[in-house]
C-alpha cells in the first residue's frame, strides 16, 4: 500500500489551519498560511495527478511566504498593547480637588475619575488644591502622587 503524499498534504495544511483557529492566532497566522500552502499544493496534485507537482508546489508556496509573505502579514496582525486599568494611570497628570498631605489622604482627578492620594515617599508635599501633579504608583484604591 503506497501512501498518497496529496492527501498527506491536504489533511495535514488542514489540520494547521484547525490547530491556528482552535488555539486563537498563537503563532500570529502562520500556520494558516503554512496549512494553506499544504492543502493548494495537495489539492493541485490530486487535480492533476502529480505528486511531484503537489510537493513543490507546497514547498514553494511555504518558501515564498517564509521569505517575503511572513514579514508583511506580522505587520499587517500585529496588535498594539492597549494599557488599561491601573497601568493607564500610571505617568498621568491629575489635579488636587482636595489637599493632599502624607497625614491627611486627599483626593485628585485623573482624566474623569476622582481617587484617593497621598504623596509618593521621594515626592515633596503637601500638594493644595488645583495643583497638578504625576501618578507614580497605586496601592489598593490609593495613587501615590508627586
Amino acid at each position: 500500500m503506497s501512501v498518497n503524499w496529496n492527501w498527506v498534504l491536504v489533511i495535514g495544511g488542514a489540520l494547521l489551519i484547525l490547530v491556528e483557529v482552535a488555539m486563537g492566532g498563537f503563532a500570529g497566522f502562520d500556520l494558516v498560511l503554512i496549512g494553506s500552502s499544504f492543502v493548494i499544493g495537495g489539492g493541485l496534485g490530486l487535480l492533476f495527478h502529480n505528486t511531484v507537482l503537489g510537493l513543490l508546489t507546497a514547498s514553494a508556496l511555504c518558501l515564498l511566504y517564509v521569505a517575503i509573505g511572513r514579514r508583511w502579514v506580522h505587520r499587517r496582525v500585529r496588535l498594539d498593547h492597549v494599557r488599561s486599568n491601573v497601568d493607564a494611570i500610571l505617568g498621568q497628570r491629575a489635579v488636587v480637588t482636595a489637599r493632599v498631605s502624607s497625614h491627611e489622604p486627599g483626593q485628585v482627578r485623573v482624566r474623569d475619575e476622582v481617587w484617593r492620594a497621598v504623596p509618593a515617599v521621594d515626592g515633596a508635599g503637601p500638594f493644595e488644591s488645583g495643583a497638578i501633579v504625576t501618578v507614580q504608583s497605586v496601592d489598593g484604591v490609593t495613587l501615590q502622587v508627586r
